[in-house]
Formats: structure tokens, C-alpha cells, sequence
């Protein structure tokens, strides 16, 4: 077979991702490779299908036991022969699996690091012949990266240690210039291809909030994605127990991870977490490197993580299917003081000498600063993330994070970017030392406290120069001049301290232009795209129902029999048939018999439950949708069904009338944006008001002419409260204008 073939016929997909197939095409010719590709970008098919094209057995060195259990069952699920070689199996098990590798049973075999070198398995990997070694997670053999592991260190030494050198791949998905350069290097790389596909990860939503009640916002979190798995990264084992308890308490299903619990704990809740037992899980960042569930709906950082690179792994782990998913990075300034202190915990490493301990401690404190100046950055994140990873190119505004769709504003600042650096000038000036953003802040704005007053700094000629303007718009600029480079940053107390290029502002006739928050009057809701799970929610459901039961038989997580977006694909394209199965995304060969016919009776009993007629009128209302032009599909699905719907006999939140329209079509979709579309047309037209200080809706004079009400209501607390309704009238007004409100033209 070629290399198209294996691919459909073991992975079932029809054609290759972007960077896949000249990846491929490398190793295949006995070239090594690095290839650094965005989380859920098929970095594992670029050597396993090599691995099945080549002559012999191909090693691939895991860090985690649980990545490699992942990628072992998915294999041996399509109908790969694969084994892992790990500390979870007995010394019986182990020499077993060694037997059937050095017998040729195997074309995959998964190992930990620290093995490699053991001499049952050195004697394993010198009798037989080796294909290929790839390396997962390769970051981890990096001293710069975050996730440093000195048990990497030894694949050179097992290379060197092989009768003949095999092609070595080397992959992984968050690296900076310096630590591609690392691996090459630490790993022996020879005249690599280095291919970067990109990090972007378009389908993940981002947003940075500055909660007062971090409990408050993560649960906010949790009931927009009703429904969907979630993980919740705390920085401290004692952050984890009080989240989890409180959760659990509130009667949401939670699990706990951490390094202080028992392995059999920690096992435990991993196997609850991936086999859905469980729908969320607190953890620190000793959980879920390369973790493989595909249904994770969203990632909640509720501390500020210390880097970029473990921010962005960890945010990674939401929406490895594809599906849209929500990274929420609770942000309070008191997390970098925590942060600080396990930089400062960690660095006392007795394997590394002081000079080198210094320098890793330095390089810890500059990535937390670059990782403050992302939680409080005004432009795109998701630009702020792309160019700390090296892609230049990356556009300003991304229209999929918090700050994008928040009303923000070009201003020219140059005025205020120049009396703040004229400010650290004069107190270096006058003092003799530099301070920190803090009492630049309290200088300009004419401060009386006793520590501004007791140093003679209102005497400064900057005391008090912006006393107009907030603090926070101060502290966001000084944040900007910091990361265009005219301000660094200095030593244990973060003292702000002008570079050369301060002079182009200052005196040079340079601009500065950047972006503010507006007004909170200017504040206008922007649409949102409206993401389908599937055309028809009632058939879906039955095929969650059906991969439930045969992922129970199989003693397997239900995403590894098939993940969700398959599942949408079956929906989709209605296959009858095995062969027409297999024209579905992620089902080769080995699925569509082990599974097929379980899939194939379903649909047949749900269509002959529907009627004749019922398949192709739901394929060509799909087609329709599809042939309309620009725009949401799902809000093309609405209008276009217009005379299917009704409104209810009673009042209906905003929520629960978006939860009809869906359920009266029988569509599973994305429900917040369906909502986060109709609230704006009703904010547009002066029928609601958004509350500036709690964000929440209120009435209007407008909408009582319509049918929006009030009604007073009693919480399980006994609290009193007030729900915003849309009474049967407000429905039908609704229903009649969703054209308008969607945008759609028939």
C-alpha cells in the first residue's frame, strides 16, 4: 500500500493535514525530521503510518504512561499491532511484551525514557531491525523548555548504542526558536527537516477575566458548556482540594489530581476523567500531558500558569476533536506572586551546577513576565500567542477571543507613553535607583501615601501629571511600552528601567498607537458564528448511545471507538452500508468491521422509525444550507425552517427559547452562540440594556411591547430574585423576524 492507502485504510481519513505528508515523505526516505505541530494536528500519523510502510519495528519514546495507553489502544482499535513498555505493567507482563517485539508481533512499540537503556531492552532493540525512532513530546529533552525531563537525555545515548543509526523524528507542539534549536541539538539530529505547520488552534476560543469570585466565574464556565468535559488547572495541591470540595459540593461531578495523592488516587481519577464516570477534574499541572480525550469542552486556568508554553499545552488539551472549545484563564495579580515563589522553589535542582540553576531561574522570570503581560495585554491573544512562538505574520484581530470581542479601541497614547518614561527618568535621576510600576503609577498620579511623601517624590516634576488618568489605563501602557522594548523589566523587584529605543519616544518624534478599552457606552454586541454538532440531535444521541455500550464491551473510552466528530460525519453523509462507513471521518478497515454493523442498524431503525422520506429531506435541507452563501449554517437551518416553529405555551428565558428552536428542529448545536446572536439583535433594538457593572440583561421601555417581562421568582435558597422572560407573544414576535436577526436572505 501507499502511503494514501494506509492512511484510509487504518486511520480512515481520505487525504493528508497540513506538514503530514512531507513529514512523511522524510522519514520514509531515511531522512530525519522535527516537526512542531499545534496540538490535535496528527503529529502521531507522521510516523505511524511510516512505521506501517517500512520494514521492521518502529520505537517511540512517551513521557507518560497514560499518552501511551491512549495512543496503543486507538492503534490496536484500527487495526495496528502495537504494545507499550512501561512501569505499569508486571515484570511478567513486561518480559512478555519484550518477547513478542523481539518475535516481529508488534510494528509500534511505545517505551518511557527511562528504559531505553535497561539492558533487557538494549538486547531487545540491537536483534531486531529498526524502522524508525520518533521522539513525542520532544520539548521535554530541553533545559529552556518547560517541561525540562533528564531521562530524555539518554536517547542519544541508546542511538549510539544501536548496531546501525534508524531515521530519528522528533515532535512536538509548543516551542520557541531557542528550544527547536535544543532538540536538534540535544537529540543528535542529522540534517533534520524542520517543519513548522503553525500553532494556531482556530477552533479554541480564549479569554483572559479578572473575576472577584474565581468559584463564581468557573462555574459560570461550566454551565455555558452544559453537557461537555472540562478541565480546571489550579498552581497549588491545596487550590485543587478546596476547588474540587466546592464543586463537588455544588453538585457537579469532580474529580482531584495531583503529585501529593496516591498513585492508585491519581490512576484512578485519570480512568473516571477519560472514561466520562466523571465530568471535570481540578488539577495541577502534573496532569495531562499528551492526555488523548478528544471531548474536553473547555480548559478553566484558574491560577495564571508561569509560562506561555505550559499555558498554551495545558489550554490545548480543550477540543482535540476539532469541535469548538473555551480557554479561560482567570487572572488575578497575587498569582504571580505565587508563581515567584515555585520558580524560586524549583530552582534548587542538585543536578544542575549554580551558574546554569541562575540562568534557568532568570529565564523562569522573564517567561512569567511575558506570561503577566498576556493576561493583561488590551490587543488579539491570540496574536500575543502566535508571536511569542515566532509566527510574525500573525493578524491583530482573530474575532475568537475575549479581547476582540470586547469594545476596544486604537489610541494614539504617545502624550502619556512620554510622561511615564520621563517619570522613571526622573526618579533614577533623583533618587538614584529605579522602582517598580507600582510607585510610577502613584508618582503620576500625585499619590499622598507615606511612602511617596516620606522619599520627597511629590517633589518630582512628574508628581502628579496624570492624576486624571485610572490607574489601570496607566498600568496597561506602561505594559505596552514594556513589550515594544522601550522599558525592561530588572531584578528580584520587577524595577522598570529605560532602553535605548525610550529615546525615539521621548525625543525622537516616534508615535505610539495602541489599543484601549471604549467607552462603555460605545460597547456594541458583536454576531457570533453558530457551530452544528449535528443536523439531527435526536440521531446523534443514539449514536453516543450505541458507541457507550460498545466502548463499555471493549473495557475502552467512548472517544477512541469513535470521537464526536465522526459521529457528527455519520449524521452528516447517512452511510447504509460498510464501504459508504468508511467515506466518514477517522473509520478505516479495522472500525468498519469491528463496529460498523452496529452503526448501520442504527440508522436504519432510526429512519425507518422516521419514514421513507425522512433521510432525504434531511440531506437536502443540509444541501440547502450548505449551497446558501455566506454565513452560518446553523442560523441558514433556522430561517430556513421558519414554519416549523412555535413558541411555547408559557415564558421562556432567552436560554430555554434558544433550547426549543434547537429541539424543534432536532438540531445539536452550539447553544451560546445561538443565544449570544439573539441577545445582541434585542440589546441592538432597544429591547434589553446590558448592566455595565454585572454584565446581566435588563428590561428596557421596549419590552413590554413585545413581550419581554420580569417575573419575580424564589431561589432553592429561599433568595428572592428577578428572571428575565419572553412571554408566548415575545416568542411569536421573535420567530417572525429570525431572518432578520440571523442575517439570513432565502
Amino acid at each position: 500500500m501507499n502511503k494514501l492507502e494506509v492512511l484510509k485504510e487504518y486511520f480512515g481519513h481520505s487525504s493528508f493535514r497540513e506538514g503530514q505528508e512531507q513529514l512523511i515523505d522524510a522519514i520514509l526516505s531515511g531522512r530525519d525530521v522535527l516537526g512542531v505541530m499545534p496540538t490535535s494536528a496528527g503529529k502521531s500519523v507522521c510516523y505511524q503510518v511510516p512505521a506501517l510502510m517500512l520494514e521492521g519495528v518502529c520505537i517511540v519514546v512517551s513521557p507518560l504512561i497514560s499518552l501511551m495507553k491512549d495512543q496503543v489502544n486507538s492503534l490496536i482499535q484500527s487495526g495496528v499491532r502495537a504494545a507499550y513498555l512501561n512501569s505499569s505493567l508486571t515484570p511478567q507482563q513486561y518480559e512478555l511484551a519484550i518477547t513478542n517485539a523481539s518475535r516481529g508481533v508488534y510494528k509500534l512499540i511505545y517505551v518511557a525514557p527511562e528504559r531505553l537503556c535497561t539492558p533487557s531492552f538494549l538486547n531487545f532493540a540491537r536483534n531486531v531491525r529498526l524502522s524508525l525512532v520518533a521522539v513525542d513530546e520532544a520539548h521535554c529533552v530541553s533545559q529552556w523548555g518547560q517541561d525540562f525531563r533528564p531521562s530524555y537525555m539518554r536517547i542519544p545515548e541508546f542511538m549510539a548504542q544501536l548496531g546501525y543509526r534508524p531515521p530519528l523524528a522528533a515532535f512536538t507542539a509548543t516551542a520557541t526558536k531557542e528550544v527547536k534549536t535544543d532538540i536538534a541539538a540535544m537529540l543528535g539530529l542529522m540534517s533534520p527537516l524542520e517543519l513548522t505547520t503553525g500553532f494556531d488552534r482556530k477552533n479554541l476560543f480564549f479569554s483572559v477575566v479578572k473575576p472577584k469570585d474565581k468559584l463564581a466565574e468557573t462555574i459560570k464556565v461550566i454551565e455555558r458548556n452544559e453537557g461537555k468535559c472540562g478541565i480546571i488547572y489550579c498552581s497549588t495541591r491545596k487550590t485543587v482540594e478546596e476547588v474540587c470540595e466546592k464543586l463537588n459540593r455544588k453538585g457537579y461531578s469532580c474529580g482531584r489530581y495531583h503529585a501529593g495523592l496516591s498513585d492508585e488516587e491519581r490512576r484512578s481519577t485519570q480512568d473516571d476523567f477519560i472514561y466520562d464516570r466523571i465530568r471535570y477534574i481540578t488539577a495541577t499541572n502534573a496532569f495531562g500531558m499528551g492526555i488523548d480525550k478528544s471531548n474536553v469542552g473547555f480548559v478553566v486556568h484558574y491560577n495564571c500558569p508561569k509560562n506561555i508554553e505550559s499555558y498554551y499545552q495545558e489550554a490545548g488539551r480543550a477540543g482535540r476533536d476539532g469541535s469548538k472549545a473555551e480557554c479561560v484563564l482567570l487572572y488575578s495579580p497575587r498569582d504571580i506572586k505565587t508563581n515567584e515563589f515555585l520558580i524560586d522553589q524549583g530552582s534548587d535542582n542538585p543536578d544542575l551546577d549554580p551558574e546554569t540553576a541562575a540562568a534557568i531561574r532568570e529565564r523562569d522570570y522573564e517567561r512569567l513576565r511575558q506570561m503577566s503581560y498576556y493576561c493583561t495585554t488590551t490587543g488579539c491573544l491570540r496574536e500575543f500567542i502566535l508571536k511569542y512562538f515566532g509566527e510574525a505574520n500573525a493578524v491583530g484581530y482573530c474575532g475568537a477571543c475575549s479581547n476582540c470581542l470586547t469594545g476596544f479601541e486604537e489610541k494614539d497614547v504617545t502624550v502619556e507613553a512620554q510622561k511615564i518614561l520621563s517619570c522613571i527618568f526622573r526618579i533614577k535621576q533623583h533618587h538614584g535607583y529605579a522602582v517598580g510600576a507600582g510607585t510610577v503609577t502613584d508618582v503620576l498620579r500625585g499619590s499622598k501615601s507615606e511612602k511617596i511623601m516620606s522619599k520627597g517624590m511629590n517633589n518630582l516634576s512628574t508628581y502628579g501629571i496624570m492624576q486624571e488618568t485610572p490607574s489601570r489605563k496607566i498600568r496597561l501602557i506602561i505594559n505596552q511600552l514594556i513589550s515594544d522594548g522601550n522599558i525592561r523589566v530588572d531584578g528580584e523587584y520587577n524595577v522598570l528601567v529605560l532602553t535605548g529605543k525610550a529615546k525615539g519616544l521621548l525625543m525622537g518624534g516616534e508615535k505610539l498607537v495602541m489599543k484601549l478599552p471604549k467607552a462603555p457606552q460605545k460597547e456594541k454586541t458583536k454576531p457570533a458564528a453558530g457551530g452544528i454538532y449535528s443536523i439531527d440531535g435526536e440521531l446523534f444521541a443514539r449514536l453516543k448511545a450505541v458507541r457507550a455500550k460498545l466502548a463499555a464491551k471493549e473495557h475502552m473510552p467512548a472517544y477512541i471507538i469513535f470521537t464526536d466528530t465522526t459521529l457528527r460525519d455519520i449524521c452528516a453523509k447517512c452511510p447504509r452500508s460498510k464501504e459508504q462507513l468508511m467515506d466518514c471521518s477517522g473509520i478505516g478497515r479495522s472500525k468498519a468491521e469491528r463496529y460498523g454493523q452496529s452503526i448501520i442498524d442504527t440508522l436504519n431503525e432510526y429512519f425507518s422509525e422516521k419514514g421513507e422520506d425522512y433521510q432525504s429531506s434531511l440531506l437536502e435541507n443540509m444541501q440547502r444550507a450548505k449551497q446558501a452563501g455566506d454565513g452560518s449554517m446553523l442560523f441558514k437551518l433556522i430561517a430556513f425552517n421558519q414554519g416549523k416553529l412555535s413558541p411555547a405555551e408559557e415564558p421562556l428565558t432567552v436560554s430555554q427559547f434558544c433550547d426549543r428552536l434547537l429541539n424543534q428542529l432536532k438540531i445539536s448545536a452550539e447553544k451560546k452562540r445561538l443565544t449570544a446572536v439573539l441577545e445582541g439583535w434585542l440589546i441592538d433594538n432597544r429591547y434589553l440594556i446590558k448592566d455595565i457593572d454585572s454584565g446581566k440583561l435588563r428590561p428596557t421601555a421596549l419590552s413590554d411591547s413585545i413581550g419581554i417581562i420580569e417575573l419575580d421568582k424564589i431561589s432553592q435558597r429561599g433568595t428572592e430574585y428577578k428572571s428575565l422572560v419572553i412571554a408566548p407573544e415575545g416568542q411569536s414576535f421573535i420567530i417572525e423576524r429570525v431572518k432578520d436577526i440571523f442575517n439570513v436572505r432565502s
